[in-house]
């Protein structure tokens, strides 16, 4: 029993390698995410879903660095996992603070192209080894290429191309820094909040993203090429 268990247990891990080695090179054509929507459908989640694939040359720097500004800003720096992040947030949460979430871009990404919704302990347990082997096997520029196209923006919108003809009726070339801001400053909660027209906190946010985006500069990105 135990030899059987070992062998299911090295055929998993080397079909999710493989898996993930695929994925790598061939742009997902569906993600766990969006097979949890279709499954089980919110309350007016569309019959048809949008998704347009673009390359990451050709999405802005100003939507990639909105991106980073707003949810992982220093994901050129870590390794897939923000130890520092983490440490900083146990810390608020024992000062009485509201526990935070310290997930990375990277985290974020193995959850909704492999794990399911929810706050669980076993679904956090495993983003953490996968963030580090995305990071390992895939690098900073295909995590970030593959969050920009599968992260929802909207009911059933998915991926930043998607995204700008939905709310701003243009192409995602012609997206400007504030309407990159602004795409990202929707990302906690894309069923809530509006990008066009935007409410109160999604202005008030983006103008927050928007000084990030300055203080970090386009340079910040440089390093995802490396």
């Amino acid at each position: 029993m135990r030899r059987g268990f070992l062998w299911l247990l090295l055929g998993g891990v080397g079909a999710l390698l493989s898996l993930l080695l695929i994925l790598r090179f061939v742009d997902p054509p569906v993600w766990s995410w969006q097979v949890h929507r279709m499954l089980n459908p919110p309350e007016g989640y569309p019959a048809e879903v949008r998704h347009q694939w673009v390359d990451l040359e050709k999405i802005p720097h100003s939507v990639q660095l909105a991106v980073i500004a707003s949810e992982d800003q220093r994901f050129p720096l870590h390794s897939g996992v923000d130890t520092r992040a983490i440490s900083q947030a146990l810390e608020e949460a024992l000062a009485g603070d509201r526990l935070r979430g310290a997930s990375t871009l990277t985290q974020q990404t193995a959850k909704n192209l492999l794990l399911w919704p929810g706050r669980d302990w076993l679904r956090k347990g495993l983003e953490l080894p996968l963030a580090l082997l995305l990071e390992l096997m895939w690098g900073k520029q295909r995590i970030l290429e593959v969050y920009l196209n599968i992260v929802e923006f909207g009911p059933g919108v998915y991926g930043v191309a998607a995204a700008s003809e939905y709310w701003f009726k243009r192409p995602v070339s012609q997206l400007t820094p504030s309407q990159s801001a602004r795409l990202a400053a929707i990302l906690p909660n894309p069923w809530q909040y509006r990008a066009e027209p935007p409410g109160r906190y999604v202005l008030q946010r983006s103008y927050w993203i928007e000084r990030q985006m300055m203080q970090l500069g386009v340079a910040w990105l440089s390093p995802l090429r490396q």
